[in-house]
This record gives C-alpha cells, sequence and structure tokens, in this order.
C-alpha cells in the first residue's frame, strides 16, 4: 500500500500502537486497549517486514512489553523495565524499511509512551507500578507505620535511663530499651525521666521531679 511508504506513518502506527500497549498495562481497560494495541503493532509489522520474520519482530517486541509487566508486578526496582523499553525499541527500529523510518517509529515508541500516562488520571488504575513509582505511602491507614504508632504510645510515659543522655542515650520504659534524646540537659543514668514528645522514631525526654 503506497500509505506505507511514507517515512512518518510508522510514527502513528507505533505511537497508537504503543499508547493502547502500555495503557493495558497501567489502567484496567477490561483488554479492550490490548487488543487495539496488538493490533495497530500486528499492521506495523505486517507492513514493513516479510512473512517470515514478521512473528519474529512480534515476539520481539512483545517480549520487551512483557518484561516491563515483570518489573512493574514482581521486581520493581526498573531494570527489566529499562531493558523491556529498549528491546521495544530495537524491535520497530530493525522492522522499519529505511533509516528514517526507523527514527519516526522508534519515536512513535517514546510518544506513545509518554500519553500512556495519560490513561490513569482517566481511567481505574491497576494495583501495581506502587513500589517503581514511589506511591506507596507508609501511612497508618496502610499499615506500615506501626512502629511509629508504637512509639507514639510512649507520650507522658515514665521512664529509667540506662546510660547518661549527653544529650542522647538509652532509656528503658515498661520493660524495654529505647534510644532517647534529652532537649539539650545532660541526664545522669538511673534518673527518672518522662517522655515529652514523640517524632517518628525520636523520643525526648525530661528530667523529673520524684520528691
Amino acid at each position: 500500500m503506497e500509505i506505507f511508504e511514507l517515512a512518518w506513518i510508522g510514527l502513528i502506527i507505533t505511537s497508537l500502537g504503543t499508547l493502547f500497549l502500555i495503557g493495558e498495562v497501567l489502567v484496567n481497560a477490561r483488554g479492550v486497549f490490548a487488543l487495539l494495541g496488538i493490533g495497530f503493532m500486528s499492521v506495523y509489522f505486517g507492513a514493513y517486514v516479510e512473512t517470515d520474520s514478521f512473528i519474529i519482530m512480534l515476539i520481539l517486541y512483545f517480549i520487551g512489553l512483557f518484561l516491563i509487566i515483570l518489573d512493574g508486578k514482581v521486581i520493581n526496582d526498573g531494570t527489566f523495565a529499562t531493558i523491556g523499553f529498549v528491546i521495544m525499541l530495537i524491535a520497530v527500529a530493525i522492522a522499519a524499511p529505511d533509516f528514517t523510518s526507523g527514527l519516526y517509529s522508534v519515536l512513535g515508541v517514546l510518544i506513545g509512551t509518554g500519553a500512556s500516562f495519560i490513561f490513569p488520571k482517566v481511567f481505574k488504575k491497576r494495583q501495581m507500578w506502587t513500589k517503581l513509582a514511589l506511591k506507596d505511602q507508609l501511612t497508618s491507614e496502610a499499615g506500615y507505620n506501626s512502629m511509629n504508632m508504637e512509639y507514639g504510645k510512649l507520650l507522658n510515659k515514665k521512664g529509667r535511663t540506662l546510660t547518661d543522655l549527653r544529650p542522647v542515650g538509652t532509656i528503658r520504659i515498661d520493660g524495654k530499651d529505647y534510644s532517647a534524646i534529652s532537649n539539650g540537659q545532660w541526664i545522669q543514668k538511673n534518673t527518672i525521666v518522662s517522655v515529652v514528645q514523640v517524632d517518628g522514631t525520636k523520643i525526648l525526654v525530661e528530667i523529673i521531679d520524684e520528691k
């Protein structure tokens, strides 16, 4: 077809294909985006590569996509996602009939990937990528700050210093040892103190007058 002789047509097809495939990974599109993405990429590889190489190029492209999904669901460090993305770029570049078309196709993948991040703002997100994107907030509602909650319960409790606080040292409260800090005071060992402030796991104490 004459339209595929235009160098820039690869940009359109690969951008749309990648847009929907990455979009399917990011949001719950019930497979609709996946079908659209597969359709566009099948058209791209079918137009530019020989029948014998069509399946190989298509598989190579989807191996890259699989590595991105694997990273998002299991690995979560970005390594496999990066490798997968590079493989996708290589697949579309190799399939292109000439250097210029290859550049357009690679650019299409980049544009499609970037544009796909609009989908999570509109559709329901998949429960993945939270570690990679650093969106898994350590909140009490999420149940991640049990240690902070334990420290928070120490507020206004009394304890005894096990070491001198200069101003940092160790105290014991209810049979447990904690690192604590005084408000600039030098508090001697075996002194009765009270917890006056807790900030995360930082415990601020003051001397109690036992008289």
